[in-house]
């Protein structure tokens, strides 16, 4: 908060924005005192809101000059070797997240902050106004008494009291002393021009801080708002919301720029009105009030005379001497004519009525009252007001970095989100083990049942063609990894057949990342004990309709049976969970 209230002093904030350079148009100097009719000092407050413009232009240049590097770096860097950063969007979210709330609360702080100062401003304003309409108001009923009820009662006393010269001479003396308290009176200025220019300018100053201060929080709530949607898009890896988020942080980024020029002009203009406001407004009060009177109240020095004293002394002295005459004529000339009672105690009653508004006029009058609700203003719009309209600027500089990390976060996400994609389509869309199997396999019709294009022949030679297990309904959930239906109906690989009603898992293949042809191979089942016939219990495949992509095979014999097993590898993962294989009878091995 300010000083003392004894004298103002401005604040250093006030004195540094006051000695920020001040540039027309042709950016010739312009002269940086507050001069808010002047087209010069307009376009120099509109010269610093075009410096934020200009702020704004590299912003967007530099974001340009990011994703134009960002595409290339990708580009050039080989299909195979790209991973997506993750951990880097993570982070930049983060940020983002974090600067954004900081700037919020900031935000909030200076809003608070700016709306108090006004609010204590339109207080002054009002309380001003209010001292001299009632300076007005008491110099026009005082004036209004004695020119009006004053004159009636002392002409019907001259009637009653026509016979007495002395009491006439009496009432001619007091009129006369009236007629002075008049001129006194019509001699005190008027404030009625300067009370109306105050109302106006509190009027519009309440317009203008209500809008402001509507406008900002919706401002902070659309700022929270576009930063929810940017971790919601970045959480949901939803194309839609990340697109959706980049158009809005391009929005949030010009509208945080343009808060920037409008807070740092008001702030510049209202600081140099803070610096010297006493000049100001003896400028703009010179043609209706003189200057020894805005000097006594802008200054209130103690050690100079009011350039009221003079009238109200005249006025005090006229109005005791009224008085006593009045007392005089009711103690004396009471008793000789009663019927001038009631017009004596009539005038006796004036008389001390207009000397309560004396003193009332005279305690308005003083400076101590009007000086400190120029303080209390001087005060709220150049301390509070002006250290608010900073809190902004910093909130405008926090929302732009926030949402220019959002923007180069977009990208990225992107990337990622793409690079999964690619990694799904890389994938056997027949693989069970393939995430996106189970969605492929739910929307797709079932088929009918596929025989097996292998057989074997049982140890005692004969052949016989076998048919695939038994279909069997079973409400088993999907994670059981897929129920019988999908397996039987809608996929020919019957690989798991058997492990389905063990409630085991599918066999696991496990290799080299680079595999040769002379790789081994192992072929393990859950739950088999060692040294038990092997290959009875596993599943007639079909031949794999994809030959060329296998990496390696291994033939197995074992009591004068032959298998074969090969493995097909998908990028980024080592191998695929099932074999493309089958068993085939072979009773040249017996030989």
């Amino acid at each position: 908060m300010g000083p003392g209230r004894a004298d103002y002093l401005a604040p250093w904030w006030a004195a540094w924005l006051h000695g920020l350079p001040h540039r027309g148009p042709r950016l010739q100097p312009v002269p940086s005192t507050f001069r808010p009719q002047d087209p010069d000092y307009q376009q120099s407050l509109l010269f610093l809101g075009l410096v934020a413009a200009v702020c704004l232009g590299l912003n967007l240049l530099f974001l340009t000059v990011y994703l134009i590097c960002l595409c290339c770096c990708k580009r050039d860097q080989d299909p195979e070797t790209k991973r997506p950063h993750s951990c880097c969007v993570t982070w930049m979210a983060v940020t983002a997240g974090l600067i954004c709330c900081a700037a919020v609360g900031v935000g909030f702080y200076g809003n608070s902050e700016t709306n108090d100062g006004v609010f204590q401003l339109l207080y002054a304003l009002d309380h001003a106004n209010q001292t001299l309409t009632s300076i007005d108001s008491l110099v026009a009923s005082t004036t209004l008494q004695m020119q009006g009820g004053l004159e009636q009662h002392l002409a019907r006393l001259n009637e009653l009291l026509a016979s007495r010269g002395d009491y006439v001479q009496t009432l001619k003396f007091t009129q006369q002393l009236a007629g002075s308290i008049v001129l006194q009176l019509q001699g005190l200025p008027a404030w009625w021009g300067v009370s109306a220019d105050l109302t106006e300018l509190s009027g519009q100053v309440a317009y203008v801080e209500y809008y402001r201060w509507l406008a900002y929080l919706l401002f902070f709530i659309l700022v929270l708002t576009v930063c929810l949607l940017a971790c919601l898009g970045l959480a949901k890896h939803s194309r839609c919301l990340l697109v959706t988020m980049l158009c809005c942080g391009l929005l949030m980024l010009v509208l945080s720029w343009a808060s920037m020029a409008v807070d740092t002009a008001a702030a510049v203009g209202t600081s140099d009105f803070c610096v010297a406001p006493n000049k100001f407004i003896m400028n703009q009060t010179d043609d209706e009030i003189s200057a020894e009177v805005v000097h006594y109240y802008l200054y209130c020095d103690q050690s100079l005379s009011s350039p009221f004293q003079q009238a109200l002394t005249v006025f005090q002295r006229s109005l005791t001497t009224m008085q006593i005459q009045i007392q005089g004529l009711i103690q004396y000339a009471l008793p000789l004519f009663p019927t001038a009672k009631k017009d004596l105690l009539g005038v006796q009653q004036l008389l001390n009525s207009s000397e309560t508004s004396l003193h009332q006029l005279t305690a308005l009058l003083d400076c101590r009252g009007l000086h400190k609700d120029y303080l209390d203003g001087l005060i709220g719009i150049c301390y509070d007001g002006v250290e608010g309209l900073l809190y902004l600027g910093l909130f405008s500089l926090l929302a732009a970095a926030a949402f220019s990390t959002v923007i180069c976060a977009a990208p990225r996400a992107w990337k990622q989100l793409a690079g999964r994609d690619r990694d799904y389509d890389d994938m056997d869309e027949e693989d069970p083990f393939n995430p996106q199997a189970r969605r492929i396999a739910t929307h797709r019709p079932p088929r009918g049942q596929l025989r097996s294009f292998c057989s074997y022949s049982s140890s005692l030679g004969s052949q016989s063609s076998l048919q695939p297990p038994a279909q069997t309904v079973s409400n088993a959930p999907v994670s059981e990894y897929m129920n019988q239906a999908v397996l039987f109906g809608g996929n020919p690989r019957y690989e798991n057949v058997p492990l389905i009603g063990r409630g085991s898992p599918p066999p696991t293949l496990s290799c080299p990342s680079r595999v040769s042809s002379a790789t081994s191979f192992s072929f393990l089942i859950p739950g088999q004990q060692p040294g038990s016939p092997l290959l009875p219990t596993l599943p007639c495949l079909p031949p794999s309709p994809f030959p060329a992509r296998l990496l390696g095979c291994r033939e197995l014999r074992e009591g004068g049976q032959r298998a074969t097993f090969c493995a097909q590898p998908h990028s980024r993962r080592v191998f695929s969970s099932h074999t493309l294989g089958c068993w085939s009878p072979s009773p040249s091995l017996e030989q």
